[in-house]
């Protein structure tokens, strides 16, 4: 349901470099007044580096062909396209993303990255969707959890590094946080019994209980008090803050592309429409 653009066999696919969409991806045209906004160094260098988390659907995966795709890659590439500069997708764990472009080498994250004041001691943020985070349970629901504060006195498995074990340490209860390396291996633990919960950004979520086992391994916890998900936040593409050229561009770039409808286009080819931001805007996350 979301492998992304299609191409026919690897054959057909461009040689050129991965700025060049392929099959149905969304496509634009570069503006030089917003090519003039990049940093010099950028220039030279040629391209953007971008590192990113794969795999972890519905952000970011790979075809049949091994290309990236996913909103981030599809994102990434279109930015690029707008800035009228290449870009290089830079496979990088979700743990390891900051100290990458803290040691050079990537020039921003894209990657799924809720936006919090702590990350933003390090990083600006280009917000790009807004959205909570789900619980998935095993089908059938023996646990009987059915909000978030039924998660007391359960093993719940995360993704390491991610905010929601933070919003889950700060529950007021006890509940025994299950942080490892992927977000696979977290849906893993739910699935061998390992923890009684997964919980994840809500598109994330919603993608894994859809399609592992054809929609019959995991299921949603819906809380009719939380449509949208629990403790909905905005993520986004970080760049580290001293960097405020490039903070800029690609602001302007994000503004361009969701004034023309490109933004929302790669949104909904991804199933991920109703988590848009109406407009480009930086370090909007907040504490609860």
């Amino acid at each position: 349901m979301l492998t992304g653009c299609s191409g026919g066999d690897s054959a057909e696919q461009p040689a050129a470099g991965p700025n060049i969409p392929t099959g149905d991806e969304i496509s634009t045209t570069a503006d030089p007044a917003l090519t003039a906004l990049l940093p010099e160094d950028i220039v030279k260098n040629g391209k953007i580096g971008i590192a990113i988390d794969i795999p972890f659907p519905p952000m970011a995966m790979y075809d049949e062909h091994n290309r990236e795709v996913g909103f981030d890659p599809e994102l990434g590439r279109l930015l690029g396209q707008k800035l009228g500069i290449d870009v290089s997708l830079n496979k990088q764990a979700f743990d390891s993303v900051i100290p990458a472009l803290q040691a050079g080498k990537s020039d921003m994250i894209m990657s799924g990255m809720n936006d919090t004041t702590e990350r933003q001691q390090t990083l600006s943020f280009v917000d790009y969707s807004r959205g909570g985070f789900a619980i998935a349970v095993k089908s059938g629901n023996e646990v009987g959890i059915t909000t978030q504060d039924d998660l007391c006195g359960k093993t719940v498995s995360v993704q390491k590094a991610t905010i929601q074990g933070d919003l889950l340490r700060a529950m007021d209860c006890d509940v025994t946080v299950m942080e490892l390396p992927s977000d696979l291996d977290a849906q893993t633990a739910l699935r061998a019994g390992k923890s009684q919960a997964y919980v994840a950004d809500a598109v994330v979520a919603e993608y894994v209980v859809a399609t592992t086992d054809d929609g019959k391994a995991f299921e949603i916890v819906r809380d009719p008090e939380n449509p949208a998900g629990f403790n909905p936040v905005y993520s986004g593409i970080g760049i580290l803050k001293e960097n405020t050229e490039l903070v800029e561009a690609v602001r302007a770039a994000l503004q361009a592309l969701i004034e023309e409808g490109t933004y929302q286009e790669v949104l909904d080819r991804n199933h991920i429409g109703a988590y848009a931001v109406e407009a480009a805007e930086i370090n909007q996350g907040k504490d609860a």
